[in-house]
């Protein structure tokens, strides 16, 4: 009875981690890639007038996006993976999210026919993403400069929405001039840490950045004057990965507070 108990109960821890694993499987595993969903989405709909519309817009918009990340994620292991249940683990993930955002998206497209020129812009930048993808580069400088672009781009869309006007090109800017920042910032803190170069050209543009943020509103440059600070003073000090994580989380709050005071 005691062996039965404990096998019973390890059954049940077993059968827990699985579905724990399940779901990390279907969740996908770029931390940093949130913030940048999240935040131009909330500037441009808390600047704007927000609607009940948004809400299926960023189910839609978040789904979208992991639909795109499962497909990606498909096409580059079936290049490379020998093991032929790597890539297959994707496609279910893929087809659920693509049908769910499916679901919510044509229904938006019908009440609101401007999405689809926005979604039309978005195809180069998606389509530059998979092919990087599928050659395993997705860590490439150029590959998460342009995944920045219509990321930063929903803050005109979500405006648009509650507006009606395509009016926060400022707004939209200043997402763009930070999200381009932590590309190679995050390079310094992780997978580029010891290269000189990725460091000075990081520290390089976040002091550009500041007086380009300036013009924008003269608000921003407090935010962009403290990411310098963390470009310059944070590399090499082997700060940990859930540290940096965090911290861009907070850089990120900073941000979408600025905008919000700002404009």
């Amino acid at each position: 009875m005691e062996g039965s108990t404990f096998r019973s109960r390890e059954g049940f821890v077993s059968r827990g981690r699985s579905r724990s694993r399940s779901r990390g499987r279907w969740l996908p595993d770029q931390h940093g890639a949130w913030a940048m969903l999240a935040v131009p989405f909330l500037a441009g709909t808390l600047l704007g007038s927000p609607r009940w519309a948004h809400l299926p817009l960023l189910a839609a918009w978040l789904l979208g996006y992991m639909a795109t990340y499962h497909a990606q994620q498909w096409l580059r292991l079936s290049r490379l993976s020998r093991n032929p249940k790597a890539p297959r683990r994707h496609i279910r993930p893929a087809l659920v999210f693509g049908a769910a955002f499916a679901v919510l998206g044509l229904p938006l497209a019908y009440r609101y026919p401007w999405l689809l020129a926005a979604c039309l812009v978005a195809v180069p930048f998606v389509a530059a993403n998979t092919w990087y993808a599928r050659r395993n580069k997705e860590r490439a400088l150029v590959n998460g400069l342009l995944a920045v672009v219509p990321a930063c781009g929903m803050l005109l869309v979500t405006y648009r929405l509650g507006e009606g006007s395509w009016g926060a090109l400022g707004p939209a800017l200043a997402c763009l001039l930070y999200f381009a920042g932590t590309v190679p910032y995050v390079k310094t803190m992780i997978r580029e840490r010891n290269s000189r170069t990725y460091y000075r050209g990081s520290v390089t543009y976040h002091a550009l950045a500041i007086p380009a943020a300036a013009l924008l509103s003269p608000w921003l440059a407090l935010p962009f004057a403290a990411y310098l600070v963390r470009a310059l003073v944070l590399p090499g000090r082997g700060v940990k990965v859930p540290v940096v994580g965090a911290i861009e989380v907070m850089g990120s709050v900073a941000l979408l507070v600025t905008l919000l005071l700002a404009f």
